[in-house]
């Protein structure tokens, strides 16, 4: 089991009286194999919080530990490592790759680290999420749906310690989202995935196993 904590978190832009605190002294521990939804108003840091653990945005002090492994004292190789075989990510914006197939957007992050697809897994997730008869087809032949749905195999294909997510359902429809959230919930019980959220949706929050509130970049509930 793998745990994710931050001990004295911060990430600080400009000084003086342009200071921004967008996260202030942060300490928190990401409960393993569950679902943790992150909520707070615009600018509250929320997004600054997860790029931070996720190894996207170096912070400007504090420290991030993957079991006992602290990421920011890792050079760019190794930490490149860390975000492709042990971190998974889906973002509002799908981020899929245009000019590549659906089956080869799934298993990029495989072929990016040089590791050999576990075509049984792949296989599996590409069932279990509907996309059986899309795999030869490119994004742009795909729903707002279908899309997310490729985003959300392409983050599970290396088998990730935890799944970040950004937003997910920003773009998508009510029904469109209650599905997309029925899968991800699905994968945290079916693979053992420990999932992070940034989500603006509060009755997507309610159904998380822990909510974490930020306000002015201060976690003010977990």
């Amino acid at each position: 089991m793998k745990t994710l904590k931050t001990i004295d978190l911060r990430k600080i832009y400009g000084k003086g009286d342009s200071e921004v605190r967008a996260i202030d002294n942060i300490n928190l521990k990401i409960q393993p194999h569950k679902f943790t939804a992150i909520i707070g108003k615009s600018g509250s840091g929320k997004s600054t919080l997860l790029h931070c653990m996720a190894g996207l945005d170096k912070p400007t002090s504090g420290k991030v530990f993957m079991n006992d492994l602290d990421l920011y004292t890792l050079n760019d190789d190794k930490l490149s490592k860390i975000r492709r075989e042990e971190f998974g990510f889906i973002f509002q914006s799908f981020n899929l790759i245009p000019v590549i197939n659906v089956y080869d957007n799934i298993i990029l992050p495989v072929s990016i680290s040089g590791k050999k697809v576990d075509k049984e897994h792949v296989e599996d997730l590409i069932s279990k999420l509907g996309l059986k008869s899309q795999i030869k087809k490119f994004p742009n032949e795909l729903s707002g749906g279908q899309q997310q749905r490729v985003a959300i195999a392409r983050a599970l294909a290396n088998k990730p310690s935890v799944i970040f997510a950004d937003e997910p359902t920003g773009n998508l429809d009510s029904k469109t989202t209650k599905e997309v959230m029925d899968i991800l919930k699905f994968c945290v019980n079916e693979y053992k995935q420990t999932l992070v959220m940034i989500t603006h949706n509060d009755e997507i929050a309610k159904s998380a196993d822990n909510i974490i509130t930020i306000s002015d970049g201060k976690i003010l509930s977990n």
